[in-house]
């Protein structure tokens, strides 16, 4: 009975034993793909693993600190550095005093999700593939790629082959048949003259509708234009998925006759410290702080550096005889940047969405409202509502089609 009672407890030991493995790793990768959900929505734009962004890397953050001093750290950083804790302050101090986000509503769990993604990330499929085998990766000798490519060879010459085939036969039986049906087109169409000239009008009538249309209608008219750009700037992340004002970019668009292209400096007040885009990853913005003379690692301007332009394209143009106030369609007519770019918010490499004809713009003027709540117009409105007597009031009624408005 001895025996058997101890061989039923080494049992129930191993049982609970494998039991308790088995439940206690899915739940751990669980909190870690919880905190990796947690980690990339809030703290992936200043924090990488294994490089330093807007902070520091924080692979291996967990045997640096103790987790208590984390969770606080995270929670509220601002309040560690006012009690005056050296570590706080020492991190705030390296890095440029720039204030971490608060992230009082997280929970304890949510943060301990957070650190065990941090401790424990997930492996990806490469580097798994990468370490089979004792770390040796197998590779193709090349055969399997040189098979191929004679299969492709064989199906194209066969396909060829065929297609001369056919259209040997398909010219043979039309030898046969196209004298006869030229013969009777011909005499049918000398027996009827006047369909000869009703058909040779049309044609000719048709062909210099064609080259109307497609010369004439199309000079200066640049709608698709969308050249290569310096630097491959997203509008769609940055106005788009960001949120950024156009004016904040294109201050001029407020207050000026031109939009103006930003300068380097404008785009430094975000990538100061960002320095690694969603898509390109760092080699994009490397080209601005190549033309500006910056350093990403200790975060400072090059001293005598010589500064490059970044030779961006211009995609509108009108010409020369035209003229176009930007602050008089933003500022006074109340204009959105999309009625005349298209949804810039969208696109990922601009091109010039509207055609920008001098027709284009007189149907905008003609059908565009006045804002006669707008300040601009405050002194004019009296005049306005005794001449129109309350009509709608378009750009067209206040002088907007006049030629001198946009030929001068």
């Amino acid at each position: 009975m001895t025996k058997l009672k101890s061989l039923q407890l080494l049992v129930f030991a191993v049982v609970f034993t494998g039991f308790s493995f088995l439940m206690s790793t899915p739940a751990n990768a669980q909190d870690a793909a919880k905190g990796e959900e947690l980690f990339k929505a809030n703290c992936a734009a200043c924090h990488a693993l294994n490089k330093k962004l807007v902070g520091p890397a924080l692979s291996g953050v967990t045997e640096k600190r103790e987790k208590e001093w984390l969770v606080s750290w995270i929670r509220n950083s601002q309040d560690m550095i006012k009690a005056g804790d050296p570590d706080a302050v020492a991190i705030f101090e390296e890095y440029n005093k720039s204030p971490m986000t608060a992230f009082a509503h997280f929970s304890d769990e949510q943060i301990n999700d957070v650190l065990a993604y941090i401790e424990n990330p997930p492996v990806k499929k490469q580097e798994a593939a990468a370490t089979t085998n004792g770390g040796a990766v197998e590779e193709d000798n090349g055969s399997g790629g040189i098979i191929a490519i004679i299969a492709a060879l064989v199906i194209l010459l066969a396909s060829f082959m065929a297609a001369v085939k056919a259209k040997n036969a398909v010219k043979e039986a039309m030898d046969d048949e196209t004298p006869t049906m030229l013969n009777q087109v011909k005499a049918w169409l000398k027996r009827n003259p006047g369909v000869t000239i009703v058909i040779v009008s049309v044609l000719v009538i048709l062909g210099v509708k064609d080259t109307w249309e497609g010369v004439f209608d199309t000079i200066g008219v640049a709608q698709g234009y969308q050249p290569e750009q310096p630097i491959a700037f997203s509008h769609k992340i940055h106005a788009g998925d960001n949120g950024i004002d156009c004016n904040y970019c294109h201050s001029g668009a407020r207050h000026s006759k031109t939009a103006g292209i930003p300068s380097a400096n404008v785009c430094m007040n975000c990538h100061t410290y960002i320095n690694e885009g969603t898509n390109t990853g760092t080699k994009e913005i490397s080209k601005i702080y190549e033309a500006i003379g910056y350093d990403p690692e200790v975060r400072s301007y090059k001293e005598n550096y010589d500064q490059k332009p970044i030779e961006w394209v211009k995609i509108h143009n009108l010409p020369d005889l035209s003229y176009f106030n930007h602050s008089q369609h933003v500022s006074a007519g109340g204009i959105e940047c999309q009625t005349c770019h298209g949804p810039i918010e969208t696109m990922e490499e601009v091109k010039q969405h509207a055609p920008l004809t001098m027709g284009w713009c007189v149907e905008c003027h003609r059908k565009t409202e006045i804002n006669t709540d707008n300040p601009y117009y405050e002194n004019l409105n009296k005049r306005w509502a005794e001449k129109f007597h309350g009509e709608k009031m378009t750009v067209d009624k206040i002088g907007g089609l006049e030629c001198g408005k946009c030929h001068y």
